[in-house]
């Protein structure tokens, strides 16, 4: 095993090169999108079995459609809508087309329901040393008009759908695998 101090200083040593390999792909991604340690590129992989419906929460943070209800949805004027083709693998035959849609980090939650005593992102990676508050209120200022579905920058595990989303996924029937809650505005 080895040495753990050793170990850590190593870490420490790496990061201004994983600094310099994160600028190198940066133009890759969209602006915004937080590039941290960890960080995976590609499509989803894997192999699934069952039923997904139309839409589908992998993850808290990770949604998967189906093909078909992508171009529903963009036939309905939901804005914004970008599919990526996912590598997993179903044993049936005729398996869905199941994409992750891509989630764009904007939009803030209102400081009214935020700690007052909250610490400042790390300089660093930018992450936040506090916790999603329970009751979200979010800042109708900062919140995208050409995106109906999209992360909080403040907690990119949340994602927020508009009004025009949730009313057409209702309408088209697709909330099978999905619950949306009603988030108030400041």
């Amino acid at each position: 095993m080895p040495d753990q101090t050793k170990y850590s200083a190593r870490l420490e040593e790496d990061y201004a090169e994983f600094e310099r390999l994160r600028e190198q792909v940066r133009s890759l991604v969209p602006p915004g999108v937080p590039l941290w340690p960890g960080t995976e590129f590609g499509p989803l992989e894997g192999s699934a079995r069952g039923e997904f419906g139309p839409l589908y929460m992998y993850f808290s943070y990770a949604m998967l459609l189906r093909g078909e209800t992508l171009r529903h949805l963009q036939a309905e004027a939901v804005q914004g809508l970008k599919g990526c083709r996912t590598k997993v693998a179903f044993r049936k035959k005729d398996p869905p087309e199941l994409l992750e849609l891509e989630l764009l980090p904007r939009g803030h939650l209102h400081p009214d329901c935020l700690p007052a005593d909250r610490e400042p992102p790390c300089p660093k990676c930018g992450r936040r040393g506090w916790k999603r508050p329970d009751d979200l209120i979010l800042s109708a200022a900062s919140l995208p008009q050409d995106l109906d579905v999209f992360r909080l920058e403040d907690f990119l595990t949340t994602i927020i759908a508009s009004e025009r989303f949730v009313e057409t996924a209702r309408r088209l029937g697709y909330e099978q695998d999905i619950v949306f809650r009603e988030l108030p505005t400041r």
